[in-house]
């Protein structure tokens, strides 16, 4: 795939977000896991040790300062950080809270069905039976790839099968879109609402399986996984808004762009590969950029939306303020586009 990225200074774009992400005031939680999932993901590809270094000095100012005292699933997203941190020192502390983490996914945090990860935001039970597309990314995804750094098959098996899981619940195989959230209890998909953000967490965490997994072929979801993103960007592409961003709700014309859910989408097309997508990647990396200030910040970042009643609800999200997913999932963007051209 070729992007014509004449004009552009990527690498100076990604080092302005970065430190404008490192500079907010986040807590041990799923805002923070997504942003500094950007900033590692930045350090992979860049080999910029301060991105590193600034990681690791707030890991161990919060260690020091004391962690939650129970995890949730979506508090699992600080693991994406910590396998980046571990990879590179191989500091027990790390370890530690990696297994931490894996222990309360594997063994604590509720289920339902076939083993499901029931999408949790607090030690209470939230949302029993619920499905979320986000889960896929703060439980899923940290379990796959803290599988196949630990080298544990079990995990790397549990973590497919939930991919395997949110696809069915989550996916309308007839539009090829998912669903912000399932009801296992009422069976049904509450609003059934397309929102973005889901959709580009379900799009981005499919296109890194093959990525992270050492020959995904031989796992058969992997096929399954690949399939339904496939499926899925078909559709996607298809609403694309004249200036590069998808619509919150991505079948309502008249919803606002939003920009998180435009680069975890964007990613995913740079991480699928067709070179056929390429129109599509350049027209959302521009509506990116246009909505990245001087400082860094990301703008037009959708808040925090939990499974909403209606399709009024979405719409009245807020999007005034800087968040740690909007950050995060740019620098998912920018990095993938950057390694790309390398």
């Amino acid at each position: 795939m070729k992007l014509n990225l004449t004009g552009i200074d990527l690498e100076n774009v990604i080092d302005r977000v970065v430190d404008y992400t490192l500079g907010m005031d986040m807590t041990w939680n799923w805002p923070c896991g997504v942003a500094y999932y950007g900033v590692s993901r930045v350090y992979e590809v860049t080999g910029e040790q301060r991105y590193l270094d600034r990681m690791a000095e707030w890991c161990g100012e919060y260690i020091e300062a004391g962690l939650p005292e129970q995890w949730t699933v979506n508090s699992c997203a600080m693991g994406h950080m910590l396998l980046t941190l571990y990879e590179q020192t191989k500091e027990q502390k790390y370890l530690d809270l990696i297994l931490s983490k894996l222990d309360y996914l594997s063994n604590q945090a509720l289920r339902f069905g076939d083993r499901v990860l029931q999408h949790t935001v607090s030690p209470t039970n939230d949302f029993p039976e619920q499905a979320w597309a986000d889960t896929l990314f703060m439980a899923g995804y940290f379990m796959l790839r803290a599988g196949v750094l630990l080298e544990d098959k079990a995990l790397i098996h549990d973590a497919l099968h939930q991919y395997y899981w949110h696809i069915h619940y989550l996916q309308d195989e007839h539009s090829g879109l998912w669903y912000h959230g399932y009801n296992h209890i009422q069976g049904d998909h509450m609003s059934g609402i397309y929102w973005a953000r889901a959709n580009a967490w379900a799009a981005y965490t499919m296109s890194r399986v093959g990525k992270v997994l050492p020959e995904a072929y031989l796992y058969p979801p992997c096929m399954h996984i690949s399939s339904s993103l496939r499926e899925q960007l078909a559709s996607v592409k298809k609403l694309q808004k004249e200036e590069g961003l998808w619509g919150t709700v991505l079948d309502y014309p008249e919803a606002y762009g939003e920009v998180s859910a435009t680069a975890g989408i964007g990613a995913a097309m740079v991480m699928q590969g067709n070179p056929l997508h390429g129109k599509y990647i350049r027209r959302a990396l521009d509506g990116l950029l246009a909505n990245i200030a001087d400082n860094g910040r990301v703008l037009n970042v959708s808040g925090g939306t939990a499974v909403m009643n209606d399709l009024q609800g979405y719409l009245e999200i807020d999007r005034k303020w800087a968040q740690g997913w909007g950050q995060g999932l740019a620098l998912a963007f920018l990095t993938a586009v950057l390694e790309q051209t390398r």
